[in-house]
């Protein structure tokens, strides 16, 4: 990875083909940075489709499909398989049938690329997580390597924080008090 793409930086543009549903005539859909405009995004990758850890994590995004959305949170899937590979493992796998988020099909590798996030050789994504915000400016990245899935709480935990945007301390969790919080309070208490 010579440039990759880190915190406090504009996430790339782009425009992808993804898979949104495994009915008829309905499965393909067109995504691009337009609609990631305004939103607070989570755009994961794994390294291939019908692999082992990768359904695990991509489930795992699914069960908390609910929380992502509570916190006005969009989540895309991403891989450098086709969009024709993502219908078939979708219609192949049970856990990834009723998946309630677009699985982004990077065929080109040039997103991946430009994120920096593909491995030598075979060049196939490393488990890469970015949390986007609003502005399109990326506030978190994390990349795990291929044998090692990630932890979509921490993912969670970590969006949780950067919505509050004040200072949170280690292993703060939403409803905890923040630093800033906790600062103020110092402060009318001593007045």
């Amino acid at each position: 990875m010579n440039n990759f793409v880190t915190v406090g930086m504009k996430f790339p543009e782009f425009r992808k083909k993804a898979v949104v549903s495994i009915e008829k005539d309905k499965e393909f859909k067109t995504l691009g940075s337009e609609d990631l405009a305004g939103k607070w995004s989570v755009m994961f990758w794994w390294p291939k489709d019908f692999t082992f850890v990768c359904p695990t994590e991509i489930a795992e995004f699914n069960k908390n499909y609910a929380n992502f959305q509570d916190r006005d949170t969009q989540l895309i899937g991403a891989s450098t398989d086709s969009e024709f590979v993502h219908l078939a493992w979708r219609k192949d796998h049970n856990d990834l049938r009723e998946l309630k988020f677009p699985m982004l099909a990077d065929t080109s590798k040039s997103l991946a690329e430009e994120l920096g996030i593909l491995t030598d050789g075979e060049k196939v994504a490393y488990r890469a997580t970015f949390i986007i915000d609003p502005q399109g400016i990326v506030r978190w990245v994390s990349i795990n390597d291929l044998g090692v899935g990630r932890n979509v709480a921490e993912v969670l935990r970590v969006l949780d924080a950067l919505q509050t945007d004040e200072l949170c301390p280690c292993n703060w969790t939403k409803g905890q008090e923040t630093l800033t919080q906790k600062k103020a309070k110092e402060a009318a208490s001593a007045a």
